[in-house]
């Protein structure tokens, strides 16, 4: 493999969404309440963080995209979950192309 092919084989896997989603303490702190609360409305997680509810929401929206998060609406109320699965399943996949490029573009010997 060249290291152009290699290149694109983790440029493919790599998605600066997710990465952009978890690069922001309040994100992560609004990650470790899910992991204490469960599935919760956007009060609820508010209730926990100093931030306001609307920065709380927009910053759910993030993880949403960048597929952190999962939202279902019940009525008037979105609720949000982690995708523990699929947030796990695309590190393995990171990891994974990782190890298949790094001898290539990262040799264990000091040159």
């Amino acid at each position: 493999m060249s290291r152009q092919a290699a290149a694109d084989r983790v440029a493919g896997i790599l998605d600066a969404q997710f990465f952009r989603a978890l690069c922001e303490p309040v994100r992560i702190e609004i990650i470790l309440v899910l992991i204490r609360k469960g599935r919760s409305d956007v009060g609820a997680i508010a209730e926990e963080l100093p931030q306001d509810r609307s920065v709380i929401s927009r910053h759910l929206q993030v993880l949403e995209r960048g597929g952190i998060v999962c939202a279902s609406q019940e009525g008037r109320h979105v609720f949000y979950e982690l995708d523990a699965l699929a947030s796990i399943q695309r590190f393995e996949a990171i990891l994974g192309q990782l190890k298949a490029v790094l001898p290539l573009c990262c040799p264990a010997e000091p040159r």
